[in-house]
């Protein structure tokens, strides 16, 4: 069995990504990294070859400037690396993703599981995403609760963003892959990088979504989105936690919700009395 880790990136010192994390800790069951890097005002080409693995190759790109409709130049790089990847399967995390070092014996061992099994096209994970600070966890169905990040390389499929993946059969109209659960969490480090750091982000690539953001001055949710984190954060996170992540959030409960966070609240409680998980699906759960 061949895996072929893969993800873009583009200015991710500036932005605060967790990217040569990122990349560490997907490395130990890959025989290939591939990173596609847009033209950069720093230092993260350099950073990623600092990291000194043969299993890497780099793919200089340019993104469309112009491309500013819901976030697809997204899509386009991460379509760039991963139709580069040579692997039997093709392993998508994105730059303030992280695997735990526990778990990697198990993603293996799933990818090796389904490898023969044609009905299965893709491996979902669950998502461990992290709101404020490292010590608070975003739990509402605002947020997806799990999603594919492994799809099988043998197949057509692209993404109509950098999210998700849609199987073409036949060149007709697409589909969302045939999975199974990995039973792996992906710990998701986007929202908890300092203050600076996501104003410069929000500002910058909120042009691919065809319009401006307002300035970011803080995290700010519902305190009934979110609860206390109690697990262990993987080993190679635990720096760039410590001299990089934001310390100083904390609930407001004060906090007035928005109609859409009024309506979160509802679907939880549904969640709860009728033991459902009720977060958008793209794919078919299979096994």
């Amino acid at each position: 069995m061949r895996v072929s880790g893969f993800t873009f990136i583009r200015n991710g010192s500036i932005l605060g990504y967790p990217f040569i994390e990122s990349i560490n800790s997907i490395l130990p069951i890959c025989d290939e990294f591939i990173v596609a890097v847009g033209d950069c005002d720093d230092d993260t080409l350099e950073r990623i070859k600092a990291i000194n693995s043969d299993k890497i190759i780099v793919i200089p790109t340019h993104w469309n400037e112009k491309m500013q409709d819901r976030g697809f130049v997204y899509a386009q790089q991460k379509m760039i690396a991963q139709y580069n990847c040579t692997g039997d399967w093709a392993f998508y995390l994105e730059g303030d993703e992280v695997l735990h070092e526990e778990d990697l014996p198990a993603i293996r061992s799933s990818m090796e599981r389904h490898l023969n099994d044609p009905d299965i096209e893709a491996l979902v994970f669950d998502y461990k995403h992290f709101f404020g600070s490292p010590e608070w966890m975003a739990i509402s169905p605002g947020w997806y609760r799990r999603e594919c990040r492994i799809i099988r390389n043998t197949i057509r499929s692209w993404a109509p963003d950098g999210l998700y993946f849609v199987i073409m059969d036949k060149n007709k109209k697409g589909r969302y892959p045939k999975a199974a659960l990995t039973n792996v969490p992906i710990y998701h480090y986007g929202h908890v990088r300092n203050i600076s750091a996501m104003r410069e982000k929000v500002q910058r690539v909120g042009k691919y979504w065809g319009h401006d953001h307002p300035l970011f001055n803080g995290y700010q949710i519902d305190p009934k989105a979110i609860a206390p984190f109690k697990g262990k954060h993987p080993q190679i996170i635990q720096s760039w936690l410590e001299n990089e992540a934001e310390k100083a959030f904390t609930p407001d409960h004060q906090y007035k919700p928005t109609r859409k966070e009024r309506k979160h609240r509802l679907v939880m409680r549904l969640e709860s009395i009728f033991n459902i998980e009720s977060t958008k699906k793209h794919f078919h759960l299979v096994k």
